[in-house]
Order: C-alpha cells, then sequence, then structure tokens
C-alpha cells in the first residue's frame, strides 16, 4: 500500500483555510473542505505489489458558488497526478452549496510515478 494522503492534504491545504478528512467542524471559515481515502489497494500484482490504485473523494461546501473552489481543488490534485473521474452538485438540506469531486490514480510502486493507465 502507497501513502498519497498527506501529499493530498498538503496541496488542498496550500489553498485552502478549512480542510479536514473529517467532517468539518468550522463552519465559520467557508470553503469547507473534506478529503476521505475512498480506496488504496492493489492494481497489479506478480510476486509482489507493483501497482496500486488510489480514490479520494473531495467535498466542498460554501455559501455561495461552489465553482471557484472546485477549480482550485481540480488544479491542485491533478498537480499530483490524479485524474477528476467524477464533479457535481450534491443535494444539501442547508443553506450550503455542496459539491462532489472524486479522482482516482495508479501508483508504481517502485518509482512513486503516478499515472492514469490507457
Amino acid at each position: 500500500m502507497k501513502n498519497v494522503k498527506d501529499q493530498v492534504f498538503a496541496a488542498l491545504d496550500a489553498v485552502f483555510e478549512n480542510v479536514t478528512d473529517q467532517y468539518p467542524g468550522d463552519w465559520a471559515s467557508l470553503p469547507a473542505v473534506q478529503y476521505v481515502e475512498e480506496e488504496n489497494k492493489v492494481y497489479e500484482r506478480t510476486d509482489k505489489e507493483e501497482k496500486a490504485l488510489v480514490r479520494y473523494r473531495v467535498d466542498i461546501w460554501d455559501n455561495k458558488s461552489t465553482s471557484e473552489s472546485a477549480l482550485k481543488v481540480d488544479e491542485v490534485l491533478s498537480g499530483l497526478g490524479l485524474i477528476r473521474t467524477m464533479c457535481q452538485d450534491a443535494p444539501d438540506p442547508g443553506p450550503l452549496k455542496h459539491k462532489v469531486m472524486r479522482y482516482e490514480a495508479i501508483i508504481d510502486m517502485e518509482s512513486d510515478e503516478v499515472y492514469w493507465p490507457d
């Protein structure tokens, strides 16, 4: 297993003040950004784990449009080599706008190269 969660946090934390890997506790500082590692598993194995697939979910809450924040998320996570596989507005019963984004990548365990297979 390869841990890239620290890199995802650092990338998001560089552009947002309110980033957490848990449900946001601070709603006074918006946008609130939550990231969750949904999957980290062996993608290709021979006699050892050679490639790992990682999948991250990023939720954004704001009291105005989430579009600008989504563009920032996309820029920093794409910079890590993660590929956006989904981006959609999510219904939220409160007054906040809510957007959900998903990212995936394949990581070569030997070189730490991140890519998306053809």
